[in-house]
Parts: C-alpha cells; structure tokens; sequence
C-alpha cells in the first residue's frame, strides 16, 4: 500500500508532502514520491501516527448497554486512535487473573484497534486488600472511579507495583470532603442550587500520594488531573525528582463551570468542570511540562441513564471519536497549541510512559496511522460517533479535524467517505 501526498509533521513542526509504503504492516519506505500500483492519495491531508489514549471505559464486561470492546474500539478508530487503554471498573471487576484473561480473549476477538486493560489496584477497587499484580502482569493498576481513601493502603500498593516495576494510575478522591458534590465548588454550582465538589478532594490526595511516591519511588500517574493546585503539585514534585505523570481530558482544557447554564446532566463529569483560573491552568501547565499527556476518559452512557439532572445522572460524558476535532479546532487554530504539541501530547509521550508499542512516522515503525482532514468543517451529530453513546456537551458544535482513516498494523480499520 502507498499512501500519496500526506502531510507529515516534521521535528521542527512543519508540515512536508511525502508519500509513505506500507509493507507487511510495516513503513518501508517515505520519500517525496514513491510509486506502485496500490496507491490511496490522501490529497494533502494531514498524516499522523495513531493515537494513543491512556484512560477509557469500554464498559464490557457488565455494562454492554453502554458500550463493548467492539463499539467503543471502533469509536476510537473514528476518532484516530489506534491504541487505547481501558480501565477496570467492570462488573466484575478487573480483580483477578480469570477476569483479566476473559477480556483479553474478547479484545483479541472484537477490538478493531490495539487495546490494554488495565487492572485494578485492590480487590472490588473499594478493599484495602491488593489484587495479584505478579499473577495479572497487566501493564498497569487502577482503581479509577475510586480514590484509595487509606494512607496505609497506598502505600502498600506503591511498594508492592515498585517491587514488580509497574505502574499507579491514579484516581485521586477523598471521600471525607467530597460531601455528596456534583459539579465544581464555585460560582455556577450555587446560582443552580446544586451541591459543590472542592477543588481540594483531588488535590488532597494528590498531595499524599506525591509524598508516598517520593518515598517509595513508584511509577505513578494521575488520571485527568482539574485544578491548579493539582498542576502546582506536580510541577512541584517533578522538581523534586518524583517519577510522576498525569494526565489532562479534553473537557477540563476547553471547558469551565460558566459553561454550564442549566442543570443539564451532559455537563455532569468526575473531576467536574472547574474555574477559568483553573482551566486556564491547564493549559499552561501542558506548556511547562507540569501535565504530559491528554488523555479522553471516554465514560458512556445510555440516553435514558443521563436523562434528568446533576442530582440523579452518573458522571461522565465520552470523548474518543471528538478528541482531536475539538483540540484542533478549539486550541491549534487559535494558537494555543500547535499540532506538533497534539502528536506529543496524544502519541509521543503516552507511548513512552506506559511502554506503549505505538508508532511514529518512521521507517521500521508499525503502520498504526491516522488521517485528519483539516480543511472540511463539519457538525457534531451522533452520525459522527461509533459509541453506543453520545453523552457529550460538544453535540452541534463545528468542527474540523476529524479522521478520515485508521489504520492498524497497516490494515484499513475505519474509512470515511472522504477518502
């Protein structure tokens, strides 16, 4: 296969027509022009290495109303990503070498792009007993939805995926202070009436956990990290030589608690939407090096579970198919960030930090691309989404920069109609 005229980022964050082979599921040549007979012109579009997104939920086991490996790996294939990372909170939960085991042999069997499964860090995510990590060998531990309340716990935890060189991916939540909140702890939460989470209930925890990890030397990760005191912290313990990541979701960079005008559930989300000052945060704190990596907490639910208000709806909205429309059009063209930051920030950097197999566009390299046209605007609708769901605020916004073809291992995954 030979894809003609893409657009390729270059290190120094130009843009360059090149043509690319593609061999055995492999990139065997780029050069200015390459010829054959089985070739796909991309006609200037833009060329860039799969995706990675380190923090979804395919809901499946348990929840397949929801979404399944299936639906939840073709949305991220619409969405460019050719790697994606599901976190354990199933029913049942990712607790166990057999439960482990039955969803690899699913995803092996339905997933259309590259998935890992994460496991959960203690038994039922909610005890203080520690699952068997060198039994799962699973590439990472997350009690995600969950906060490790117990200081004594996660202490445990680093120490023993220290001891096996795995990674913490961390949920940071302190349930003492969350006070049965629903949206941000500021301005709009009163105006609606609605009870308020503080921006301490993940940064208290963040704090111990910094301190935890500094001592114990763990890999640890914080999962889409809200607040600016969150990003001091990090910054801070970076400084210090803690071996910490985190993360940032595309709704925390582009969204704040003034966004949400009524008590409308599709604003509903864990961490919630903070203050501008916080938001604003976020975005400097992916320019500092404090932040590493956008990740999308894709959380689906069905329409009936998200009818209703903040009080009587789950949290999470979803976000693989829109994630990189929405940092394009939203950050790139209003030159908050470039694309060479996206491909660093959504390829780059997840894929050294978890150990990823993920591709760049070099020669050896595995074919794992994705095809953006950025010129065509088009309109959020749920005909541009393949989840089983369409919870999201960005439903009717426009938008360009969205994929237009995925493939894995040099296979063709997903197509659309303007190739």
């Amino acid at each position: 296969m030979i894809l003609k005229n893409c657009m390729i980022i270059q290190d120094n964050g130009e843009l360059l027509k090149q043509d690319i082979e593609i061999t055995d599921g492999i990139i065997s040549s780029i050069s200015d022009v390459i010829s054959g007979s089985e070739l796909i012109d991309l006609c200037g579009k833009l060329l860039m290495p799969g995706l990675i997104d380190v923090h979804v939920h395919l809901r499946e086991p348990g929840y397949e109303s929801k979404e399944t490996i299936k639906s939840g790996s073709l949305a991220g294939s619409m969405g460019g990503f050719t790697t994606i990372c599901a976190m354990p909170n199933t029913n049942p939960i990712v607790d166990s070498v057999k439960t482990l085991t039955e969803i690899n042999s699913i995803i092996k069997k339905d997933a259309l792009v590259h998935v890992h499964q994460f496991a959960a860090i203690t038994q039922g995510l909610t005890s203080d007993d520690l699952v068997d990590i060198k039994g799962m060998d699973a590439i990472g531990y997350s009690n995600d939805g969950r906060g490790i309340q117990s200081s004594a716990t996660m202490l445990k935890a680093m120490r023993a995926l220290k001891k096996h060189n795995k990674i913490l991916i961390a949920h940071t939540e302190d349930d003492d202070i969350l006070f049965s909140g629903v949206m941000h702890e500021g301005i709009r939460n009163k105006e609606l009436g609605l009870p308020g989470i503080l921006s301490a209930v993940e940064s208290s925890q963040i704090a111990r956990d910094l301190v935890l990890a500094y001592e114990t030397k763990v890999k640890y990760h914080v999962c889409h990290v809200s607040s600016k005191e969150s990003v001091a912290m990090i910054g801070f313990a970076k400084q210090m030589g803690v071996d910490v990541s985190c993360e940032v979701s595309p709704h925390h960079l582009l969204l704040n608690e003034m966004d949400v005008l009524s008590d409308d559930s599709v604003y509903k989300m864990n961490p919630p939407l903070r203050s501008l000052e916080d938001q604003n945060a976020l975005l400097e704190g992916l320019k500092s090096g404090a932040i590493d990596m956008i990740a999308t907490d894709h959380a689906p639910h069905t329409e009936e579970e998200k009818k209703g208000g903040f009080m009587n709806t789950p949290f999470g909205i979803i976000g693989l198919e829109l994630a990189f429309p929405l940092l394009y059009t939203k950050l790139v063209l209003e030159d908050k960030l470039s694309l060479k930051d996206l491909k660093q920030f959504m390829v780059l950097n997840p894929k050294e930090r978890f150990e990823l197999k993920g591709s760049d566009i070099l020669v050896g390299s595995p074919a794992d691309l994705a095809v953006f046209d950025l010129d065509t605007e088009r309109i959020v609708s749920k005909s541009l989404l393949g989840s089983k769901s369409s919870n999201t605020p960005f439903m009717g916004a426009a938008l360009k920069g969205f994929c237009v073809m995925t493939l894995v291992d040099g296979k063709i995954v997903y197509q659309g109609e303007q190739i």
